[in-house]
């Protein structure tokens, strides 16, 4: 049987501090909050010791030492009431105490006997769990280990704090990342994938033995819209023709303006030639509607040039020769059409 919920007043302001612990993978292990497990357990000669996290529901392990235990209901957790409290609690005999001797735990294995855990706080009066060893016979602890205990759940609440910290760097920088690879006017990669995002994709998909489908795009007449109407009308029609290159393909598929109004779809995984045809068609036809820009109706076609890998090459360089090749053929052939190598 469990014990009564206990819920903090700052519970909700409690609870977001846990969840941000969680983005970092505050239930998952790192090194140093396992050194601080182990610490703990050497210092009170105790078989178990652990670093734990109290959510909405559940009791999570952030570390532990000695006795491998499961992850329990909040209900069943001692943890509880040290969070509800936010104070050192110290449990001499749980056979002995009136809410806490019928638990699993002590009627059967491991069979705890003492419990005292020390609050866990990340930020000022808000604790998300706590640091708490356990014995399996009746024990007490001294004002002294009672001050230890204190100082090594301070220990952990900057550890996790610092986990916390690691992953908003971490995300900070796969945002500049991400900005530095993104065009802005159109929210595709820019060329600067090229050597990240799509030679990855190209690897991973020729190593499972299957195809990689790359397509060529140029609009037809998009100088002449700059020319006349001037670049504001130009990005413009620039962004429409993003969107509708976006309403025609995959969210698998890799989408990137090379520059001005070259753009390059690259197709993980197609079945054949054939496949990239219809989507080249579909793309062509996507740019037979007038574009509204500036109070103007203009039109820019396209023109699409294809082609498959391993078929026409297995590194990005000399593969995109064929693809651009493609797109010339393309052109040449009055635009407003695609080639697809191997049709």
């Amino acid at each position: 049987m469990g014990q009564s919920v206990l819920i903090p007043a700052n519970e909700t302001d409690r609870l977001v501090a846990v969840r941000a612990l969680n983005m970092a993978g505050g239930s998952a292990t790192t090194p140093e909050l396992s050194a601080l497990a182990d610490l703990a357990r050497d210092i009170f000669e105790t078989p178990f010791a652990a670093v734990n996290i109290i959510d909405e529901d559940w009791q999570r392990t952030a570390a532990q030492a000695g006795l491998q235990l499961s992850e329990c209901a909040r209900d069943l957790s001692i943890c509880t009431r040290v969070v509800f409290e936010n104070e050192i609690l110290v449990v001499p005999d749980l056979a002995a105490h009136p809410e806490l001797r019928g638990m699993p735990y002590v009627t059967g294995e491991p069979g705890f006997r003492f419990y005292a855990g020390a609050p866990v706080e990340t930020e000022a009066g808000l604790p998300v769990g706590a640091l708490c060893i356990l014995d399996t016979r009746p024990r007490e602890l001294g004002a002294g280990e009672r001050a230890s205990l204190a100082r090594l759940a301070l220990v952990a609440g900057a550890l996790l704090r610092l986990q916390k910290a690691n992953l908003v760097m971490a995300l900070a920088e796969r945002s500049l990342r991400a900005a530095a690879m993104t065009d802005p006017m159109t929210g595709f990669f820019n060329r600067s994938a090229l050597p990240t995002i799509v030679d990855e994709a190209l690897e991973d998909t020729l190593v499972s033995g299957s195809t990689f489908g790359a397509l060529y795009l140029d609009m037809d007449g998009f100088k002449g819209i700059n020319d006349r109407f001037g670049h504001h009308a130009g990005d413009e029609v620039l962004r429409q023709a993003a969107d509708r290159i976006r309403a025609v393909i995959r969210g698998a598929d890799i989408a990137v303006r090379m520059g001005g109004d070259e753009f390059a779809i690259f197709i993980p995984d197609p079945p054949d030639a054939a496949t990239l045809a219809l989507v080249a068609g579909r793309l062509v036809a996507a740019f037979h509607e007038p574009f509204q820009a500036d109070g103007h109706t203009v039109s820019a076609r396209l023109s699409v040039g294809g082609a498959l890998a391993p078929q026409s090459g297995r590194r990005r360089v000399e593969f995109l020769k064929v693809v651009d090749g493609a797109l010339y053929e393309a052109k040449a052939a009055g635009r407003n059409g695609y080639r697809i190598v191997g049709l």
